[in-house]
């Protein structure tokens, strides 16, 4: 990383957060992923859950997605989004903004890690530049981000034509290298140094999809990561954060992911 760094160690920062000084030319940037990250559930479950709930004859979506779910190697991430996405088919962009609003006022933040929150606040109460960036809808993403405190919030860019949303709706999924991408768009060029990473930057993140833009970042905190991310952590001195998860074993996550996406339960 860049030798000039302004992020430094503390022994004694009694919030346990990356103290950072602050350098006189660029403000910090700190970027961080919504889902598993800020909280434990998949938010595109948890939204297709509330749809279902107001609408129960998108059920009829699972006769699609389901068996398409063996297809999964061959759709890649984008493909099985888009498919999944069926059950908002023939809705209006004026519709799933408003189910946006209302599913980010019910579910936010109190599904979220209080961890999380707190990290959020303090890198606000700095006055730093935060950035929710994540692979899910921008609908809600953008939502959850402006009741979170954001300064900007990215998601998954979906096309909304006239009519309606088609049954496999056109999308630019927000995940890996186009994060990157959209973090260049969205930052001014300054902000980058010459080898291409974000001056005085930190990011969060549970998952190696988001290695490319953790790759920006001087500093990283991993959340949850698994064996293999946490191995890469460590190497790189990365802070790795371990927080409660509302189920018991993988079977009892399996049976809450299909209890949410069939619209049934209170996850």
């Amino acid at each position: 990383m860049n030798p000039t760094s302004c992020w430094f160690s503390k022994d004694n920062d009694e919030d346990r957060q990356p103290h950072l000084t602050r350098c006189k030319h660029f403000p910090m940037t700190a970027l961080f992923d919504l889902d598993g990250t800020i909280l434990p559930w998949d938010t595109q479950k948890l939204f297709c859950h509330h749809v279902l709930r107001s609408n129960p004859w998108r059920r009829l979506f699972l006769l699609l997605f389901l068996p398409m779910l063996a297809l999964a190697p061959i759709l890649g991430a984008e493909g099985l989004k888009r498919v999944f996405l069926s059950f908002l088919w023939r809705m209006k962009e004026s519709e799933v903004d408003q189910l946006a609003r209302d599913f980010a006022r019910l579910w936010l933040p109190s599904r979220a890690w209080p961890e999380m929150l707190e990290k959020i606040a303090w890198h606000k109460q700095r006055g730093d530049i935060t950035v929710l960036i994540s692979a899910s809808p921008e609908p809600y993403v953008r939502e959850i981000g402006r009741i979170l405190g954001f300064d900007h919030a990215l998601g998954t860019v979906i096309g909304f034509p006239a009519g309606g949303l088609p049954l496999f709706p056109d999308l630019v999924n927000n995940k890996g290298g186009n994060k990157v991408l959209r973090l260049r768009e969205l930052l001014p060029s300054s902000y980058f140094n010459e080898d291409g990473e974000l001056r005085e930057s930190h990011g969060y993140s549970d998952s190696s999809a988001d290695l490319p833009m953790l790759a920006l970042c001087e500093s990283v905190t991993l959340v949850n990561p698994d064996v293999k991310l946490a191995a890469l952590g460590l190497a790189h001195g990365w802070e790795q954060l371990r927080l409660p998860r509302p189920w018991k074993s993988p079977a009892h996550r399996l049976v809450n992911r299909i209890l949410i996406i069939s619209g049934l339960g209170t996850p």
